[in-house]
């Protein structure tokens, strides 16, 4: 079996993946809120990038080829406004926690660990984003509504689904 099939270089690709896509969503999602909505959006995205980096390397130590962002991803829906970009940042978390139940399968326990600590983070932030928590983060992830009013981090604690992406015409 070659590296890169391997279930654990397999399931820390489609991590890497949505970290890929949840940083370009939250480019989106940062550029239609301000203040402290803002300042979380940026914390979550240096988050991703920061979590992209770590997968990337941990592919690599298998011997694999991490897999690229793509040139653009498609967002789920149109977003023009706070509310919209609230709810995609609530969703590309959703996304995220999804992700790392990849890992949370494994059968080596610091891969486990790792997975179920960024299931955490992302269930966390979203939890933030959405106001509430879900009962089980990553197992269903729901489909993209409305967030209720109000809701959206005014100062959220928690620190890292996906577009999908379109190709190298981009956009």
């Amino acid at each position: 079996m070659s590296a890169s099939a391997t279930p654990a270089v397999r399931a820390l690709q489609a991590a890497l993946d949505a970290e890929h896509a949840a940083v370009y969503g939250y480019g989106a999602v940062g550029a239609h809120l301000t203040g402290a909505r803002q300042k979380a959006a940026v914390r979550y995205w240096v988050a991703h990038q920061m979590a992209r980096d770590t997968l990337a390397a941990m592919i690599t130590a298998l011997g694999a080829q991490p897999v690229a962002a793509a040139a653009a991803y498609q967002l789920p829906f149109p977003v023009h406004d706070e509310q919209a970009a609230v709810m995609l940042a609530a969703l590309l978390e959703d996304r995220v926690a999804a992700a790392y139940l990849g890992l949370v399968a494994l059968s080596d326990a610091r891969l486990r660990m790792f997975g179920a600590r960024a299931l955490q983070s992302a269930a966390l932030r979203a939890a933030s984003w959405r106001g509430q928590s879900l009962a089980f983060p990553g197992l269903e992830v729901p489909a993209p509504g409305p967030v209720p009013a109000g809701s959206g981090p005014a100062s959220p604690t928690a620190g890292g689904g996906s577009p999908t992406p379109t190709g190298p015409a981009g956009g």
